[in-house]
């Protein structure tokens, strides 16, 4: 390789890397934003508009994590939890055992439900939002203390996007284990849990990972069907800091702000690796 095709090729990399940075820097200015501005005087969040504080606070932290009224914000980050934390499972369980069935088990018209399941991916959520909560307003879900509209659907395997990942994680283990474990007296339930599930690691952690983050960041489902201030999640308590007279509370919603993110990233951060593995072998399934 001559000196002119490797200065071009080191001119091209560094160009490459040069934009990354800057598109690094745009998407993470706000974030940058938001934490700044958690730590500034309230009369300060919007008249300077430098990243860096004049002076720290930590006066909105104070304020805001005693919540609003007489609701702890804790409580908000409790009920958050308690609903993430069985819509995992329940996406788990449930998409698990239906990515189980189109990936190895045959049953009639398995082409036609799977081919059902993937036009429900192309259906806009909010083309079923009215029969949604009609159906579930009918069933008493409705702001129910234990959040059954937003939990028990996920037992269901209403998450095709998840099904659809799983299905072409499974397609790639090799059928040989199937046969070899059933010759050595392996149920189908047994095959399903001492076989295809561990091995489908990657995968299950990219659906709880998704899992967890679309539902902590959910904010128009939890204000259709909660209405209750204690039963509210981090969302919902986070806009009763906003107020329409004027008087909102920006400095301690901002620092709030910063607070929910923060188990977003730790999970993030914690399983980035069985993510992008798992999001990177299901892609090359056929």
């Amino acid at each position: 390789m001559t000196m002119h095709k490797r200065l071009q090729r080191a001119l091209g990399k560094g160009a490459s890397h040069l934009v990354i940075v800057v598109f690094g820097v745009i998407m993470l200015y706000p974030v940058a934003w938001l934490i700044a501005s958690s730590l500034k005087a309230g009369n300060t969040i919007f008249s300077d508009p430098g990243l860096i504080p004049k002076s720290v606070t930590l006066e909105h932290y104070i304020k805001g994590w005693a919540g609003v009224g007489r609701i702890h914000f804790s409580k908000f980050f409790l009920n958050s939890f308690f609903v993430c934390f069985w819509v995992i499972v329940g996406n788990l369980v449930s998409c698990s055992m239906a990515a189980y069935a189109f990936a190895r088990l045959r049953f009639k018209f398995k082409g036609l439900w799977f081919g059902i399941m993937m036009l429900s991916i192309m259906l806009p959520a909010h083309v079923t939002t009215i029969p949604r909560y009609v159906m579930f307003n009918s069933f008493r879900w409705v702001d129910h203390p234990a959040y059954l509209a937003l939990i028990l659907p996920k037992l269901l395997a209403t998450d095709a996007f998840f099904v659809f990942l799983l299905v072409q994680f499974m397609r790639g283990i090799p059928k040989d284990l199937d046969e070899s474990a059933t010759l050595d007296g392996c149920t189908r339930a047994g095959l399903f849990l001492r076989i295809i599930l561990p091995l489908s690691g990657p995968a299950l952690v990219t659906t709880a990972l998704f899992s967890f983050l679309w539902t902590w960041d959910d904010f128009f489902n939890q204000l259709l069907y909660i209405n209750t201030p204690q039963k509210y999640t981090v969302p919902l308590g986070l806009r009763m800091f906003l107020d329409a007279t004027g008087s909102s509370n920006w400095g301690a919603m901002l620092a709030m702000s910063v607070l929910s993110i923060l188990p977003c990233f730790a999970l993030f951060f914690s399983l980035q690796k069985y993510f992008v593995q798992g999001i990177a072998t299901t892609g090359i399934k056929g």
